[in-house]
């Protein structure tokens, strides 16, 4: 599933990484990775430090 990918690259970075980074560090379309990061916002398993930017909570 591209959530976890999702998840897995976010913590693999150590820092708060934009949607486009995400998509190019994890492999995955951005429009995929849109798709996953809404459902990882809704289980609250990513949070935003600061606009534009996530990482996991």
């Amino acid at each position: 599933m591209s959530a976890e990918k999702v998840l897995e690259t976010l913590k693999a970075a150590g820092k708060p990484l934009k949607a486009g980074e995400i998509a190019e560090a994890s492999g995955l379309d951005k429009k995929e990775v849109d798709k996953a990061m809404k459902i990882l916002k809704t289980e609250e398993k990513i949070v935003s430090p600061k606009r534009c930017f996530w990482e996991p909570k």
